[in-house]
C-alpha cells in the first residue's frame, strides 16, 4: 500500500497546484491554447516525478501539416484527457468530445471550459450524434483538431463493440482523416469514491501508440475497422510485453 500512498499523494499535491493555477487563468481569460498545452506537460512531468514511466510511439508516423484530425481513443483512465494534449502537441490546438457533467466539476470544470469543447448529455445519442456532427465540424473548419472516446465508460478491456462509430462519422462528415489512438493509462487507477481520483500505481507504464491518418471512404466502414484493429492490436502487444501489470 504504501508504494502507491505516498507517490499519490505527491502527486496530487503537485496536481492541484497545476489545476488549480489553470483554473484561476481560465476564469480570467487568460488560459491560452499554448497554456493548456503546458499544463498538460506539466502534469505529465509530475507523474514522471512518482516513478511513472511513459511509452509514446508513432507520432513520427503523422504528417501534422494535413491537419486537423479527428483522433479516436480507448478511454481507460482519467489521465487520457489530462496528458492526451501534451501527446498530441503537435496537432495543436485540440479539443474534446465531453459529457456535459464534467463542465460542472469544480475547479477542472473551468480549466475544461477553456479547451472550447463538444459537450454531449450522453441521453440521447442521436441528439449527441448531431451535436457532434454541427459543433465538431465548426472546430475541424476552424483548424482545431478534435478527441474523441468513443467508449460509453472508461474500462480497462477493450471491447470494439463498445466502441461506436461517432470518430469516423464526424472524420467523413468534415472531410478529415481519422487518427487511431492506442492507450493504457493504468497507472492512474479509477477512484473507488471519485473515479478521477484513484491510486497513481508507478509499476504500470503509461502508453500511447498514435497511428497514421486515415481517410474516411463512402459508409465509413473500412477505416472504422483500421481504427478498431490498431487499437486492439497495440493493447495485446503491450499486455504480452508486460503481463501482471495491468
Amino acid at each position: 500500500m504504501f508504494r502507491v500512498f505516498l507517490p499519490s499523494v505527491l502527486f496530487y499535491a503537485q496536481a492541484a497546484a497545476h489545476i488549480g493555477s489553470a483554473a484561476y487563468q481560465a476564469r480570467r481569460g487568460r488560459l491560452t491554447n499554448d497554456r493548456l498545452i503546458e499544463g498538460s506537460h506539466a502534469l505529465r512531468r509530475s507523474l514522471e516525478s512518482v516513478g511513472v514511466r511513459f511509452e509514446v510511439s508513432g507520432l513520427e508516423a503523422v504528417d501534422w501539416s494535413q491537419g486537423p484530425f479527428v483522433f479516436a481513443a480507448n478511454h481507460m483512465s482519467a489521465m487520457e484527457t489530462q496528458i492526451l494534449p501534451s501527446v498530441l502537441s503537435p496537432a495543436a490546438p485540440c479539443t474534446f468530445v465531453v459529457k456535459s457533467s464534467l463542465m460542472s466539476y469544480p475547479v477542472f470544470g473551468a480549466v475544461l471550459k477553456a479547451f472550447d469543447p463538444i459537450v454531449v448529455e450522453r441521453s440521447d445519442p442521436k441528439a449527441d450524434l448531431r451535436q457532434v456532427l454541427q459543433e465538431g465540424g465548426k472546430r475541424l473548419a476552424s483548424g482545431k483538431s478534435v478527441i474523441v472516446f468513443p467508449q460509453a465508460h472508461r474500462t480497462e478491456a477493450f471491447d470494439r463493440k463498445g466502441f461506436n462509430t461517432i470518430g469516423v462519422r464526424l472524420a467523413r462528415s468534415a472531410g478529415v482523416p481519422i487518427v487511431p489512438v492506442a492507450l493504457h493509462t493504468t497507472a492512474w487507477s479509477q477512484g473507488r469514491w471519485v473515479s478521477d481520483i484513484g491510486w497513481i500505481v508507478p509499476k504500470r507504464p503509461a502508453r500511447f501508440a498514435v497511428g497514421s491518418p486515415i481517410a474516411v471512404e463512402a459508409g465509413g466502414r473500412d477505416a472504422q475497422e483500421q481504427v478498431v484493429s490498431f487499437i486492439e492490436a497495440r493493447l495485446a502487444e503491450w499486455a504480452e510485453a508486460t503481463p501482471g501489470t495491468s
